[in-house]
């Protein structure tokens, strides 16, 4: 009998893939990632929470308060109204236009012309190198009083503000910036417009369609989960926008480009108040919580897939 089909050889065998399949192999396999998840990210939020019930600082042990922390950021705190403001001007309107430019850069890119490839890697460059500090200081130099834009209008006689010391425009420049930045939902745009069979253009050609009701009546229907996905993560990387109100404006001029973020951050890292941060890091937590909820349960109406009915189920 050959030993590879013995009954030892194959009560061995099964004994193997037996222990092989045991979820204990999956969860020794993904340890790494358990381990720096409860040690980096789930301990650290449980501390944070009980750290913002305290008057903790960085340099004296923290005391309970109970709700004083919350009670003074609601009610009292001036800035933080202020930090709020600014912050939801910037993501309802950064947003948006990100997802347009995006989707149109993407309709452009996706046609096969020789070099597109050339082209798509120029287009999402400015994509990674995020929004760095590099970044921001070439930002705030272009958009100075000084600065290359002005520079440029001057040609035409034009005496161009300072975009980012006039309290009217220097949001402005932080939003454009992040719509310069559309390369990530560029290309997940792209993917999914490859994703739609070109029958249904073909298709509604034949029936007289023209351009622009194919995009509206096809295209756009298509992209709406591409278009869920890139508008929740768009919220959520706008409401954490720091490095470019804090190394282009400071937060001003006026308080006009005072993020949460960057409120947060003094308040912890400037003021030294850790208990007082943690609070407002929860409060940040539970708003971009809110914002991308309402989406969630909205998108039943307006996010299409390719199941019974043309909608979620």
């Amino acid at each position: 009998m050959d030993a590879a089909t013995s009954p030892l050889a194959k009560t061995r065998e099964k004994s193997r893939q037996k222990r092989w399949e045991s979820p204990i192999a999956g969860y020794l396999f993904i340890s790494p990632w358990l381990i720096g998840f409860f040690t980096l990210t789930i301990y650290p939020m449980i501390q944070s929470l009980y750290y913002s019930f305290t008057d903790f600082s960085l340099l004296e042990e923290p005391n309970w308060v109970g709700i004083r922390n919350y009670q003074r950021i609601l009610t009292t705190d001036d800035k933080f109204v202020q930090s709020v403001k600014v912050t939801f001007t910037y993501v309802l309107t950064s947003v948006p236009l990100r997802l347009v430019a995006a989707l149109l850069i993407a309709m452009l890119l996706v046609k096969s012309v020789r070099g597109m490839s050339v082209y798509r890697t120029a287009i999402y460059f400015p994509s990674l190198i995020g929004s760095s500090i590099a970044v921001s200081i070439l930002w705030r130099n272009i958009f100075g009083k000084d600065g290359y834009i002005n520079h440029l209008l001057s040609y035409v006689g034009i005496d161009g503000p300072g975009w980012v010391t006039d309290p009217d425009t220097a949001l402005g420049t932080l939003v454009l910036l992040v719509v310069w930045q559309f390369g990530s939902a560029m290309v997940i745009f792209l993917a999914g417009l490859k994703q739609i069979p070109h029958d249904l253009y073909e298709a509604s050609s034949v029936d007289g369609a023209g351009k622009l009701r194919q995009f509206f009546n096809i295209t756009l229907p298509m992209l709406t989960p591409t278009i869920y996905f890139n508008l929740i993560m768009g919220i959520i990387s706008s409401f954490q926008m720091f490095t470019p109100a804090m190394i282009i404006t400071h937060g001003g001029p006026v308080n006009s480009t005072y993020a949460y973020a960057l409120y947060l951050y003094e308040r912890g890292f400037g003021q030294l108040q850790m208990g007082y941060a943690s609070g407002l890091a929860w409060i940040m937590l539970l708003l971009i919580a809110a914002s991308t909820s309402i989406i969630f349960f909205t998108s039943k109406y307006w996010v299409f897939y390719e199941t019974e009915g043309g909608k979620k189920r």
